[in-house]
C-alpha cells in the first residue's frame, strides 16, 4: 500500500478553509468509486490553522494515478485551489507504508 501526501495553504480567513474542506468531502467521489483506493485523510494544522496535509491511501502508485484521470477531476480540483494561496506547482509526494499499527481501541 502507498500514501500520497500533498500539502496546501489555505488563504487567509476561516471562510477559505472552511470552503477547502467541504470542496475535499465532495472530492472524496473521485476515490470511493476506484477499486485501488484504501481511505484517505485531511488533517489541519493546530497552531497554522491555514495548513492542510492531506494523506491518500492507495494499492499502487498506477491505482492512484488512473484516478486522477477520472471525468471532473482536474476540475474539481481547481475549484479547491481558488481557496489555496498560489503555489508554483501543487506537488504530491508518494510514501510506501512500511509500518501499519491499528487503534487498539478500534474494534
Amino acid at each position: 500500500m502507498i500514501v500520497v501526501v500533498s500539502q496546501a495553504r489555505t488563504k487567509d480567513g476561516e471562510e477559505h478553509a472552511l470552503a477547502y474542506i467541504e470542496l475535499n468531502q465532495r472530492f472524496g467521489r473521485f476515490f470511493r468509486a476506484h477499486p485501488g483506493f484504501r481511505g484517505r485523510r485531511l488533517v489541519r494544522g493546530v497552531e497554522d490553522r491555514q495548513h492542510f496535509t492531506h494523506l491518500r491511501f492507495f494499492d499502487s502508485v498506477e491505482s492512484y494515478e488512473e484516478c486522477t484521470k477520472a471525468d471532473g477531476y482536474v476540475a474539481h480540483t481547481e475549484l479547491m485551489y481558488e481557496h489555496l494561496e498560489p503555489y508554483d506547482s501543487y506537488p504530491r509526494e508518494y510514501l510506501e507504508i512500511v509500518l501499519d499499527e491499528p487503534d487498539p481501541r478500534r474494534p
